[in-house]
């Protein structure tokens, strides 16, 4: 049975260009969405987190203005309180053995921006399942910021000239957050080496490099984990 870690970010603030702290935490969607996906194909998934820390809900994840209606944010209130006594033992991303997983998963929300972006031992995982043909990394929206600490023993950045996407600059201009983010996702992606491709804000976008597995935002989970899954079947 193939294995999937997904990695959640553990920031429950997001400090702002301003020196604000802004609530954060995972986005519902991008796990509630790809661990159903994962687990309905029978997938074993284990959470871990930088740190172990017991990871919280983004809260603006659940507003009407990112969601299908009413219905669909109580279904994925509903989710995650069945997986409530897995959110309260993650593994640490330290403790993670890569030969343990088939997958890694970064889930996003702005979280990811804070902790993950800067954690010390994200980049031997993904270094170790991208190196693998056999493997996958796969990451949705503000995920990919856990791409940024990835690094070689030579120093070069591990997904240098790969193709992926992330939240955008026009979707965070358009999420309101742009002008006190102490940085920007594509920003970064692109400075670091990384051949970013995105289509206009909130359009379902997933890019497929080898085994690279890219989704853009939100609404592009669904497809970046049925491409993961296809990748799977295509690499069995």
């Amino acid at each position: 049975m193939p294995a999937v870690l997904m990695v959640l970010t553990g920031a429950k603030t997001w400090t702002m260009k301003d020196g604000t702290p802004h609530p954060t935490g995972f986005w519902s969607r991008e796990f509630v969405e790809a661990h159903k996906a994962f687990t309905n194909a029978g997938l074993a998934v284990r959470i871990a987190t930088p740190a172990g820390v017991i990871p919280v809900v983004d809260e603006l994840s659940f507003s009407l203005d990112y969601n299908k209606d009413q219905a669909d944010v109580d279904a994925q209130k509903a989710y995650l309180s069945d997986l409530a006594s897995t959110f309260e033992s993650p593994l640490s991303l330290a403790d993670v053995d890569p030969a343990d997983f088939d997958v890694v998963f970064l889930v996003g929300g702005h979280g990811p921006m804070q902790d993950m972006a800067v954690d010390p031992t994200i980049g031997g995982i993904l270094a170790a399942i991208l190196d693998d043909p056999k493997k996958i990394v796969s990451a949705v929206c503000h995920g990919p910021a856990g791409f940024l600490s990835a690094h070689r023993s030579d120093g070069s950045w591990l997904f240098k000239g790969w193709k992926l996407t992330g939240f955008s600059n026009e979707e965070e201009t358009g999420a309101t957050f742009a002008g006190n983010a102490p940085w920007l996702l594509e920003d970064r992606l692109r400075l670091a080496g990384a051949e970013y491709v995105a289509l206009p804000a909130w359009a379902p976008n997933v890019v497929v490099d080898g085994n690279l597995i890219t989704g853009q935002q939100q609404v592009s989970v669904e497809d970046t984990a049925a491409a993961v899954l296809d990748k799977l079947r295509e690499l069995a």
